[in-house]
């Protein structure tokens, strides 16, 4: 099946867990894609590598455009927690995350999340608008507390990080 990422391009669009090789692009994506943290290229190659199952890699004719990056909770395994969603400049505005996280959710391998958790910091209109619109698509609840304070864990120089809980009433995976 072909997807387009936009109707003056009928450019291949394609969804596929990550592997190792993938790891300097991804870094070089997420460098890319100002203001999200750089982690170290060889973090990139962790994700990749271990946590292929739990991450999505979006690519336009074989460029990546597109990436998220999660984990299932160590002590919660019906819990997916998603670190980062980077979406290069020329694919934004297509809905391309909101479309990495619901192929991501309706893997097998998230049969039996029940929960999804990311940090967001109050002024990241974007981020609060990808995660409220999936949790209204899955007809889930979405809470958020403040969970990195500002003083108490970035010591003033960041702002504070929202933990943001999406509850769905049954797995994705299972809906899809």
């Amino acid at each position: 099946m072909k997807d387009m990422i936009d109707s003056n391009t009928p450019d291949t669009l394609t969804f596929r867990k990550p592997e190792s090789e993938d790891g300097s692009n991804i870094w070089e994506l997420i460098k890319s894609c100002k203001p999200l943290d750089e982690n170290s290229m060889y973090c990139n190659l962790i994700q990749c590598d271990h946590f292929a199952d739990t991450c999505i890699l979006a690519e336009r004719n074989g460029v990546a455009v597109g990436w998220i990056s999660g984990y299932l909770l160590p002590d919660a395994p019906d819990t997916l927690f998603v670190w980062q969603v980077a979406v290069s400049e020329e694919a934004r505005g297509l809905g391309l995350a909101g479309r990495m996280l619901d192929k991501l959710l309706s893997r097998d391998d998230m049969a039996g999340v029940l929960h999804l958790k990311t940090t967001i910091t109050r002024d990241n209109d974007a981020s609060w608008g990808l995660f409220r619109s999936l949790a209204e698509r899955h007809n889930a609840r979405l809470t958020d507390e403040p969970h990195f304070r500002k003083d108490d864990h970035f010591d003033g120089e960041h702002a504070t990080e929202h933990m943001v809980t999406i509850h769905f009433p049954a797995p994705v995976a299972q809906a899809a």
